[in-house]
């Protein structure tokens, strides 16, 4: 199994988790969405300024609440949030694209976009294709199943002798994002006949609500979110994988990405991101 952790440790990240391999079916819009709390998007930083001109975020909005599109149509969330700092820092002016998640990459690669804020887990495969930033958040990937449901939870120490416990899938038809790192961590344990793959995390919720498939793999994050909006399912308490977030910039693009990370640190620095975060996770 890959990438499993200490049930402590699993605990620990739930708390402060913050991020994940999203995705979803809306097509690309061609037209630039804005996080509408943050419509001062041409003030440009006092210091620290790029050449100005725009900042093109791609995204795929249907990930709450790293991003989503809020009830004026505005792409909003935490990484939407993010992303304008970053821009705000950099003295430019942000515009984001909601697109499958799929197709974020290649977005890149053909110049649709200059940076990817998606709840994107840095992947040693994606990082032959894009360069990520330095991470910005942690997060943790969980399983959604019935109320009841039982599910093997297997134990064992680490070479610290601490309890390692990991969800065993063995024998479960698992629901997942096309394309997300769930995606790709269960078609490795579990090969690929075990994975059933769903254009975003609400259509694979739906069939389990359905009896289409045992189990869901997703983002803690809008894990909740589907549990409380369907009755009926539960979150297991052992998480699946713990992993990093970052932006993914096109490859060889190193003048924004050195100033990116530049932004980010900085945000880092001075509790932005974090208030960020808190505002919309509370746990």
């Amino acid at each position: 199994m890959k990438k499993k952790l200490a049930f402590l440790l699993a605990g620990a990240m739930l708390m402060t988790a913050a991020l994940a391999g999203c995705g979803g079916d809306k097509p690309a819009d061609d037209s630039a969405n804005t996080p509408a709390d943050t419509a001062q998007q041409d003030t440009p930083a006092a210091d620290n300024t790029a050449d100005g001109g725009t900042l093109r975020m791609l995204t795929n909005a249907a990930f709450p609440p790293y991003e989503f599109v809020d009830d004026s149509g505005n792409v909003a969330g935490i990484d939407a949030e993010i992303a304008q700092a970053v821009a705000d820092k950099l003295g430019m002016k942000l515009e984001i694209t909601d697109m499958a998640f799929e197709s974020l990459i290649a977005g890149l690669q053909s110049d649709t976009g200059d940076i990817v804020l998606a709840g994107m887990t840095v992947d040693p495969e994606r990082a032959q294709s894009v360069d990520f930033t330095d991470s910005y958040a942690t997060g943790v990937q969980v399983v959604i199943v019935p109320e009841g449901a039982e599910v093997k939870v297997n134990e064992e120490k680490d070479d610290e002798g601490n309890t390692v416990k990991s969800v065993d899938l063995t024998g479960m038809k698992i629901g997942v994002q096309t394309g997300t790192t769930g995606d790709q961590y269960c078609a490795g344990d579990y090969g690929e006949d075990a994975v059933q793959r769903y254009d975003n995390g609400a259509l694979a919720v739906a069939a389990l609500v359905n009896g289409q498939v045992d189990c869901v793999v997703i983002d803690n994050e809008p894990a909740k979110s589907f549990v409380e909006a369907n009755k009926g399912l539960q979150i297991l308490d052992t998480a699946y994988t713990v992993e990093d977030y970052a932006a993914a910039i096109k490859k060889g693009n190193t003048e924004l990405l050195d100033k990116v990370n530049g932004a980010l640190k900085e945000l880092k620095e001075d509790g932005t991101i974090e208030g960020i975060i808190t505002k919309y996770i509370h746990d």
